[in-house]
């Protein structure tokens, strides 16, 4: 009876000081600052690993299609003509649609040229359904 009284003394011991811990935990958070930020004023620092829109660099691609090969839903649309003097893809228009890419990131890490890559910008809403589309070609190279 001694040593059921003692279990039950340490079992009541334990208690209180998981809810001391939980009620040093809960004040913590208390004393936080609120994480809302004022969005059209301020902008949300995006994490490091942070997926936005897709950069592309017309003058590193060798049109090889392996973005298209990697995508899940065969999103990017490579234009290409073969030349035959010198035996390679001559680039002529390459073209993402941002309203059906899912931001995946394939396409990205298995292109060999790095001419792809994923940016910080995360505001893709637009008046114009076309501005969406990722467009670069020859004329528009800067």
């Amino acid at each position: 009876m001694v040593t059921g009284f003692m279990n039950y003394g340490q079992q009541t011991v334990r208690a209180a000081r998981y809810i001391g811990q939980s009620f040093i935990i809960i004040l913590s958070h208390a004393n936080r600052l609120p994480v809302t930020i004022q969005y059209p004023y301020q902008k949300l620092i995006t994490s490091e690993r942070f997926r936005g829109r897709i950069h592309f660099e017309f003058d590193k691609c060798i049109a090889c299609e392996v973005c298209v090969r990697v995508c899940s839903i065969d999103l990017p649309v490579v234009d290409w003509k073969l030349e035959t003097d010198i035996r390679k893809k001559r680039l002529l228009n390459y073209s993402i649609d941002f309203r059906i890419c899912i931001f995946c990131g394939n396409c990205i890490e298995y292109y060999p040229t790095n001419c792809l890559s994923m940016t910080e910008e995360y505001e893709l809403s637009t008046y114009d359904r076309h501005e969406l589309n990722l467009l670069p070609g020859p004329a528009s190279k800067k």
